[in-house]
């Protein structure tokens, strides 16, 4: 097992995920556990030491699985880490129940890693706004306590909400955790991201390393593309490997489901084996063309904004747009939606197509807005 410094300790460079434990059925919120303590169990027998689990997953079943499977092993021998759940509104002003329940839930009396969970578009205010809700002075004093050994943050909000976020409590921010993988370099801006966390010093933890699996198998062309350069590197192996290249990644977060994939990804992290510049070349342009068949074109050049009665920010909906079509689903363009008025979400669009008569890249803005309020909707 690769192991990385972060001050005092050495981390496992793989760490194991909690949010895609195996389960029963197919029901999310029934967590296989003796199958979930076998892979924890073989994953402690070789080197993984960091284990992160959080208070909404599995239905809040993942927190009891984690805290039973690991009670088995000395304290001193694993490090564990969960959140506070604001990407829900409604625990703003609850971090000290939550927080209890979180150490009697994983059987501890303290938590080596602690996040400020999702900070987004939806939730930035509440997060920032410490008089009312008090969240970041109370964690403050249970790092102060000990009941938290390391604090930070995890983000899937754009550029501009982390900036926020470090602006103000960027001082005790020890450690970021980033949705960053070889595809989301560009298309969510997460160089841009990095390169804003290295600015304050805070090295960065990794999930969603092979984009909810998207990443695991690839087109015919593209596999070929990397068998040329590796013969013997594995597609998954690949993401992992863009990671190692990156020296502001620490610890990297992979939500395994069952013991092969478990077994795979430890096997990867056994070399550290970064890309040299022609194999980094070559998997971005991987991923420009995975987005080139499935994203629209749009360059950010604003002039729609300026033909737009509705006066929609329509490059930052489209972006969503992007993000929600690529992913099939998901929670990121909701998330971020939340913060929009209602006069300014893709369903206040009136199709009157001006926008489009300025489009430099000629999309179809009017058809997109409507598609992607139907995908909304759904």
């Amino acid at each position: 097992m690769i192991y990385r410094d972060f001050q005092d300790l050495k981390l496992s460079g793989l760490g194991m995920g909690a949010m895609r434990l195996p389960v029963i059925d197919g029901d999310d919120s029934r967590i296989d556990a003796a199958a979930a303590e076998e892979m924890v169990a073989y994953a402690m027998e070789h080197g993984v030491n960091y284990y992160d689990t959080a208070w909404g997953y599995h239905g809040g079943q993942s927190e009891i699985v984690m805290g039973n499977a690991l009670k088995k092993y000395p304290r001193d021998k694993f490090y564990l880490a969960t959140k506070f759940p604001g990407y829900d509104l409604t625990n703003f002003g609850k971090t000290e129940e939550i927080f209890e329940k979180q150490l009697e839930k994983c059987q501890v009396d303290h938590f080596d890693f602690y996040l400020f969970h999702n900070v987004c578009e939806m939730n930035i205010d509440a997060y920032l706004d410490d008089e009312k809700y008090g969240t970041y002075d109370y964690l403050i004093r249970q790092k102060k306590n000990g009941r938290i050994r390391h604090l930070g943050f995890s983000a899937h909000g754009k550029y501009d909400v982390i900036k926020r976020f470090l602006e103000a409590y960027g001082k005790d921010m020890e450690f970021c955790q980033l949705q960053l993988n070889y595809l989301d370099w560009t298309f969510q801006d997460a160089k841009a991201k990095v390169e804003l966390l290295s600015e304050y010093g805070i090295p960065v933890w990794v999930m969603e390393p092979l984009r909810g699996g998207k990443l695991a198998s690839l087109s015919d062309q593209n596999t070929q593309k990397l068998k040329e350069l590796r013969p013997d590197e594995g597609t998954p192996a690949w993401a992992f490997r863009f990671l190692q290249s990156l020296p502001e990644v620490k610890v990297v977060l992979s939500g395994m489901s069952n013991m092969d994939q478990l077994k795979a990804n430890i096997h990867t992290y056994e070399e550290d084996k970064p890309l040299n510049e022609e194999e980094m070349k070559t998997l971005l342009g991987v991923a420009d063309s995975m987005l080139e068949k499935k994203t629209l074109p749009c360059t950010a050049c604003h002039y729609c904004v300026s033909h737009c009665p509705q006066g929609l920010d329509i490059p930052a909906l489209l972006e969503l747009y992007n993000e929600h079509c690529f992913t099939e689903g998901g929670f990121i363009a909701p998330m971020a939606l939340a913060s929009y008025e209602e006069d300014k979400k893709p369903s206040a669009c009136i199709g009157c197509r001006s926008c489009e008569a300025v489009c430099p890249q000629q999309i179809k803005i009017s058809e997109a807005m409507a598609d992607f309020a139907e995908k909304l909707a759904m």
